[in-house]
């Protein structure tokens, strides 16, 4: 009997839905999931009719990390092949973060050590009430080295700093309050309010969400100087002109949908 895949890719209109397949290992990664996620979410950056990408997991946990057989194997690799295996999970979660197109995580369960990396690369987090969070890693003897850039963006350096010492449990009221997750829903709620979030996005003109995202990725934590000022001034100029821009503008005066959104 073929085992199932261990990422579900499934393409609804506008939405690339990516599936975490593994429930009965807790979604956990090992290097057969790394790879299919890398290559499913480039493969939704290079399909045109790909507006939004959903992450989620099936069964009851959204990831819990590393899978520890393939953790355990890792420790009797050489030293060159512990870091092209560490080099792959990186850059599966920069794919991610660097998506041109906005990704929501759909956090249906606990995210755990790689997990929160997961959470924390999208652009937007919906989590489930019983959902659980955790930076596991120094129970272990390990360290969030490849998750931290990510973490520390989006829970900041004081959560961080304490979490990532204690590996204390939290949960989604928590992630909620530090800003990991934007939003908290009851379970049976959740794939709902997860996919009116994609919808919503989707309403929106498609590149204009792309050079929005890319203003956060590119001004976060700069200083507001007069190269930066000059910056700005330069992509709205460029935007207005371009015939999205020109289709919303119109088809707000006009009181009528703008092409993107009857073609979603």
């Amino acid at each position: 009997m073929t085992a199932p895949a261990p990422l579900d890719v499934a393409y609804d209109g506008p939405i690339a839905r990516l599936t975490l397949n593994r429930p009965e290992m807790r979604n956990a990664f090992d290097d057969a999931l790394i790879a299919a996620l890398t290559g499913a979410v480039q493969a939704a950056v290079d399909d045109p009719a790909v507006r939004v990408l959903l992450l989620t997991g099936a069964g009851k946990a959204f990831c819990a990390g590393g899978d520890l057989n393939w953790m355990r194997k890792m420790a009797t690799l050489s030293d060159a092949e512990n870091r092209a295996d560490a080099a792959r999970l990186a850059g599966m979660l920069h794919a991610i973060w660097s998506c041109p197109k906005p990704v929501v995580a759909c956090v249906n369960g606990d995210a755990y050590a790689g997990g929160m990396g997961l959470v924390s690369a999208c652009d937007i987090a919906i989590a489930a009430d019983s959902a659980h969070f955790c930076l596991s890693e120094t129970r272990l003897g390990l360290l969030p080295a490849t998750i931290s850039p990510y973490v520390l963006r989006a829970m900041g350096e004081r959560a961080a700093n304490r979490y990532f010492l204690t590996a204390e449990r939290f949960d989604a009221a928590t992630a909620f309050r530090l800003g990991l997750v934007h939003d908290v829903a009851p379970q049976a709620e959740l794939p709902q309010r997860a996919e009116a979030l994609c919808l919503a996005l989707c309403d929106n003109g498609p590149g204009a969400v792309q050079a929005s995202k890319r203003l956060v990725r590119d001004f976060a934590g700069q200083d507001i100087d007069a190269a930066l000022i000059a910056d700005t001034v330069e992509r709205i100029a460029a935007v207005r002109s371009t015939d999205e821009a020109r289709e919303g503008v119109s088809a707000f005066l006009e009181k009528r949908e703008p092409s993107w959104r009857r073609a979603s």
